[in-house]
């Protein structure tokens, strides 16, 4: 079962020194663990929110805009396309992802048919 992923940052947790030198050495792990296991398909991180634009069409006229949706604490930080047998290992696998250790991470499977 195919899984999106949705990798969100939590901007009122801090990060330590110690945090920051160690999370891309361990981002890096978890996608090697994953690829190597079959269940990560593919991955990317995201520029920053502010970076967002948000596009609206309504009754007939174009909305944009730029900036994040909602202000929030949490925001996609990244994602990553999961294929799991089931949602048990989809969380498993989300678990093992080390933001989630500082913010939220959002499994959505994708609809059948």
């Amino acid at each position: 079962m195919k899984y999106l992923m949705f990798v969100c940052r939590d901007k009122s947790i801090e990060f330590s020194a110690q945090d920051r030198a160690g999370i891309g050495p361990d981002v890096e792990a978890w996608v090697a663990e994953m690829e190597g296991r079959g269940v990560r398909l593919q991955g990317h991180t995201l520029a920053p929110v502010d970076s967002a634009a948000a596009v609206r069409v309504r009754a007939g006229e174009l909305l944009v805009t730029h900036g994040p949706l909602v202000e929030t604490n949490e925001s996609i930080s990244g994602f990553n396309l999961l294929e799991c047998a089931d949602l048990d290992e989809a969380i498993e696998v989300s678990a093992k992802h080390p933001i989630a250790r500082f913010g939220t991470i959002e499994l959505r499977p994708f609809a059948e048919g």
